[in-house]
């Protein structure tokens, strides 16, 4: 390719993606454990289920496979959250979904950046779960008000990088050398940096406020904290992860092991206790940091708000069962609740329940006249027409706290006074978030358009 031919949206996230990966594994090695021990739990997968490759082939979950990733950031001001809208659009990621983390003991609230349409989700489905501290929870009026200050004194993105993302906004395009220097530059907001910006003391006050407080304040960039491979079999992952040694999550976050995935079943290692350096002259000139780890996630059907209502009433049974939690005989209470979810393809599309992405079989597109004549039902009885699960391409925020408290040191289970404030998370961020609902169901419509049997 020349290296003036300007380069699509998808090509350029592909770009990053490939080489956030390779960064992470030379910052995490375990990281590259992670990555290759999924590759062989998906390879025994599909070997001993030839209809779950041929799924995943019709629905074009195949080929992405190996690829997908999604990472985690979190950031301090609006301002940087704004920025971040802007450079993730340069590689075609749009907000979708806001998350409240508060009430589940986070200080932050969230959104998803990633592709949204079907072409762009099969060329590369990466995603970078993007959180923004929310510095109204911090009790301590002084201490909020040094985070505040310590966090607009800093510059997370390059120059450079502000630069070329104007580029893409006058221009509407980056070439292929604008998009590699793009690449480059963007990837310096997510490395690691070893330094904190703040006295050993302040670390230590926003710390006991809360770990993630301090994660985000006191360093220079916002750093990636996880990034997380798509196995078929979670199941098998977290025994794999375990039988070589792996400090592993003890409970899988999400919903049950099920014949039918739905929605996102994830578990982890624990954080790395990373060395920190302090400002010169600081009596503590090191110490060490908790915060990132290694995560890896199981991806099933996207469900409608049915269905999501449904998943949301049986998880709450599950955690409230003697005031427990996700603590002591947690899988089988979530086991028994989960009992009530259908767990068949032809009965979760029949009562609505999740999204399904249609398609012509070999006798459908040999005569397509007779898909027209009947319904959805009739095509699919007569082997005119295939329904596949749409992938779920979003976050739970349950799921997602659990992590985040697993690895923020352990038992930090406290709620905060708060709200959800999704008005004030569009302010920060300059854009509304796009409901993940209208986008699955837009993907199904368009394949019963596809296939003729839109009504």
């Amino acid at each position: 390719m020349n290296a003036s031919t300007p380069l699509s949206p998808d090509e350029i996230r592909s770009l990053f993606a490939q080489a956030m990966s390779r960064m992470y594994r030379d910052e995490v090695p375990l990281y590259g454990t992670l990555m290759e021990l999924v590759l062989e739990v998906n390879a025994a997968t599909l070997a001993r289920d030839p209809s779950l490759a041929a799924r995943l082939q019709r629905s074009d979950a195949l080929d992405r496979l190996d690829a997908e990733r999604h990472g985690a950031i979190r950031v301090g001001t609006p301002r940087e959250l704004a920025t971040l809208r802007r450079l993730f659009a340069v590689m075609g990621m749009l907000p979708v979904g806001y998350y409240d983390l508060a009430v589940a003991g986070v200080p932050v609230h969230a959104t998803a950046f990633r592709p949204v349409d079907a072409a762009a989700l099969a060329r590369n489905p990466f995603r970078v779960f993007t959180s923004l501290l929310r510095l109204e929870l911090i009790e301590d009026a002084a201490l909020r008000d040094d985070a505040a200050a310590i966090l607009e004194a800093r510059e997370i993105f390059t120059p450079r990088a502000l630069a070329l993302i104007e580029r893409f906004e006058q221009a509407g395009g980056l070439t292929a050398d604008e998009a590699a220097e793009f690449v480059a530059q963007a990837l310096e907001t997510f490395r690691w940096h070893s330094e904190a910006t703040v006295s050993h003391a302040t670390y230590q006050a926003l710390l006991s406020a809360h770990r993630l407080i301090a994660d985000v304040v006191c360093f220079r960039g916002p750093h990636i904290n996880h990034l997380t491979p798509r196995t078929l079999d979670i199941d098998a992952a977290q025994d794999a992860m375990q039988a070589r040694g792996i400090d592993a999550k003890a409970v899988i976050e999400g919903p049950p092991r099920r014949r039918c995935p739905i929605l996102l079943r994830q578990t982890s290692f624990k954080a790395l206790r990373e060395p920190v350096l302090f400002p010169a002259g600081d009596s503590a000139d090191a110490g060490t940091h908790t915060a990132r780890f290694g995560e890896i996630e199981q991806r099933g059907l996207a469900l409608t708000p049915k269905g999501r209502a449904l998943y949301d009433s049986l998880l709450a049974r599950a955690r409230e069962a003697g005031g427990a939690g996700s603590t002591g005989d947690y899988g089988t209470r979530l086991a028994v609740a989960f009992g009530d979810f259908p767990d068949d393809d032809d009965t979760l599309r029949r009562e609505g329940l999740g999204y399904y992405r249609y398609a012509l079989t070999d006798a459908g597109r040999a005569d397509p006249s007779a898909v027209a004549r009947g319904s959805v039902d009739d095509a699919i009885s007569a082997g005119l027409v295939t329904a596949d699960p749409v992938v779920y391409e979003d976050f739970l925020p349950v799921s997602a706290a659990g992590i985040f408290q697993s690895n923020l040191g352990g038992g930090e289970q406290r709620a905060f006074a708060a709200q959800s404030n999704r008005d004030a998370f569009e302010a920060a961020l300059g854009a509304q978030v796009h409901d993940e609902f209208e986008i699955y169901a837009r993907i199904e419509r368009e394949s019963l358009v596809a296939v003729g049997l839109a009504r």
